[in-house]
């Protein structure tokens, strides 16, 4: 089964697929036949990328694969990550009239397990989005400007740019836990972000960039607009200083280098270990 595709274009391979989703670090799961016997729709071999909504390629239709294709995206709707061994008998499990049996092996990778939603487009944004190129995080760069990002983004792997002008409904579309900074080139409208931010109550961190004094001004205009202290110490402002100082290198690249160093502690263990292998009862079951 294949996913639709356009007037007179190729539906996208699976290994085109699989390394694009790997790439940019976003959740899908590959399913390889990896024995059969008796009559089988596919050979040993077949492969097949699922995602939360679209199918590369096939392992031959019927049940079957629509029971991979569940079992796939029950365990990607629950981040599983790692390997399991999914037996189908073409008349038992399945109900097809094939008669055959076909053993498929499920890959599921959740994608990215740390996300960096970076909000401002400026200089030292752009470094930002720079600098976390080699990281394997998503990142989500947001900027009220529709032509404020480079040529270059739309070409980093895991790097996804929104023209963003309303603050509530970025903030609303993030993922949960995410990382997020803000340094966007207008004071309200990083007010704004912090505001929603803080109403929404899961970031895994959050930065502002900006004097202690822009601060201490937004710090007492969030608290009239009913954010605790709890909530309010949370944010880390300002970000990109050594020790919270306000001395230092203040070019872009400087700010933006020392903002991701904060990050990395508190990012920690995120990115999970892929599982490898199987349990050696499944390996004997299917080689039996």
């Amino acid at each position: 089964m294949a996913t639709p595709e356009a007037p007179g274009q190729r539906p996208e391979s699976w290994h085109a697929a699989l390394h694009r989703l790997q790439r940019d670090g976003l959740p899908h799961a590959l399913a390889t036949q990896v024995t059969s016997a008796g009559s089988t729709p596919r050979e040993p071999g077949a492969r097949m990328v699922i995602t939360e909504h679209e199918v590369f390629d096939t392992l031959g239709g019927g049940t079957f694969e629509w029971q991979t294709i569940e079992a796939a995206r029950e365990r990607l709707s629950k981040g599983e990550a790692g390997m399991s061994l999914e037996a189908f008998s073409l008349g038992g499990r399945s109900g097809q009239c094939c008669g055959g049996s076909v053993n498929v092996l499920l890959e599921v990778f959740p994608g990215s397990a740390t996300t960096l939603a970076i909000f401002g487009a400026g200089h030292v944004g752009t470094e930002l989005a720079r600098l976390a190129a080699p990281l394997p995080w998503r990142v989500l760069w947001h900027d009220s400007r529709s032509k404020a990002f480079p040529d270059w983004a739309a070409h980093q792997p895991r790097l996804e740019c929104h023209y963003s002008p309303d603050p509530q409904a970025a903030v609303a579309a993030l993922p949960a836990g995410s990382h997020a900074l803000v340094l966007t080139h207008d004071h309200a409208e990083d007010r704004a972000l912090v505001d929603a931010l803080l109403s929404r109550g899961d970031s895994a961190s959050l930065g502002l960039i900006g004097s202690q004094s822009k601060w201490a001004s937004f710090r007492s205009r969030l608290t009239d607009a009913g954010h605790g202290e709890a909530a309010l110490a949370t944010v880390r402002c300002p970000i990109g200083t050594a020790g919270g100082g306000t001395g230092g290198d203040k070019t872009p690249y400087a700010i933006a280098l020392a903002a991701l160093a904060e990050l990395l502690p508190l990012v920690g263990n995120a990115e999970r270990a892929e599982q490898r292998g199987l349990e050696p009862a499944e390996l004997r079951a299917l080689f039996n």
